[in-house]
């Protein structure tokens, strides 16, 4: 862990980054915008009216739709998104009688920190124990649990360290679970190129270029990871509101050099972090999509289908659909979840 001094020092100058826009803005401006932002991130029109649980080191902002009694799905979203990519699926899966709940993610939107010591810390055993101590903060039973991009990582880390609490998986681009030792190692050329933005985090220029534009960061991101997707102005923004939550550059940064080994987490973690890297297997029943024009860094499907040593499905989501899957093709993401919990009673 790095020194305490450092880390304020660093978490001051991102805050000061981040609010580099903000300083051309009015007093009274900036508070009108804060208090927009408040409002819209707190009722959305789709998901309903966003609560609050606490869990160790956070306090979560989620939607909860559907019936209380129904079978909870947990549904996860990445980097750059939020909980928009759910905006479609969510309400279709509480109209079909599940419990769905959407969090915002660390870093994200209404989520934050108990207290300015923590780390922000970005790294896969801390996402995954934020989605282990929502589950139980909840009180849910076995939940069925989804992800996309980081929720994709978290589901099948929750699914893999706690398969007491997961009844089933619903995962974009299959198993995700990483490691610092494999994270060291070089890729192929043309594989290291993909991953351009995760060297450019690994520098200062690139925490202050991130912190200055990243709306601009996020709309680029979009763009390649989801090349065929026409998305407009309106669903970017409604989503890249959430990036302007305090703490999503230090986590998103972390996230990044961390998965490099570029620098340490948490000593917390540890356990969860050595049970992830001996690639555990997924023993619950799963399902695995891909879009046919996902233009982010993703494994091929036959490099992870011994990993799920259960009833286990993948599916290829046609139509030029790209890495936001769930967003992009609501549809498909909603009848895995309902096609899992089916395989769960088989």
């Amino acid at each position: 862990m790095e020194p305490t001094d450092d880390l304020e020092r660093r978490d001051f100058i991102a805050a000061a980054l981040t609010g580099g826009a903000m300083a051309a803005l009015s007093p009274s401006a900036a508070l009108a915008r804060d208090a927009s932002q408040l409002r819209q991130s707190s009722v959305s029109p789709k998901l309903g009216e966003l609560k609050h649980v606490k869990t160790s080191v956070l306090d979560v902002g989620y939607f909860d739709l559907g019936a209380p009694t129904g079978q909870a799905v947990l549904l996860l979203h990445g980097w750059p998104y939020d909980v928009h990519t759910y905006v479609d699926v969510a309400p279709a899966l509480a109209a079909r009688g599940y419990r769905v709940i959407v969090p915002y993610l660390r870093g994200y939107g209404a989520t934050r920190f108990t207290s300015n010591a923590i780390l922000r810390n970005g790294q896969q055993a801390a996402l995954a124990s934020d989605a282990i101590e929502l589950i139980e903060a909840l009180g849910l039973r076995r939940s069925i649990v989804g992800g996309c991009d980081w929720g994709a990582r978290s589901a099948v880390s929750v699914a893999a360290c706690r398969s007491d609490l997961t009844k089933g998986l619903v995962s974009v681009s299959g198993y995700l679970i990483g490691s610092q030792e494999v994270g060291r190692k070089p890729l192929s050329p043309a594989a290291e190129r993909d991953w351009w933005y995760q060297f450019y985090f690994a520098t200062d220029r690139g925490r202050e270029g991130y912190a200055l534009q990243t709306r601009e960061f996020a709309r680029l991101i979009w763009k390649t990871a989801s090349p065929r997707w026409a998305f407009d102005d309106d669903t970017f923004d409604q989503s890249a509101a959430a990036l302007e939550n305090p703490d999503h550059v230090a986590i998103a940064i972390h996230n990044y050099r961390w998965r490099m080994g570029l620098t340490e987490g948490e000593s917390r973690y540890d356990a969860m972090e050595r049970q992830l890297a001996s690639f555990p297997p997924i023993r619950v029943p799963s399902i695995t999509l891909e879009g046919d024009a996902n233009g982010a860094p993703h494994p091929q499907p036959e490099a992870y289908r011994t990993k799920f040593q259960d009833k286990y499905l993948h599916r290829l989501v046609g139509g030029g659909v790209g890495h936001n899957l769930p967003q992009e093709a609501p549809h498909d993401f909603v009848e895995a979840v309902i096609d899992v919990d089916r395989m769960t009673s088989l």
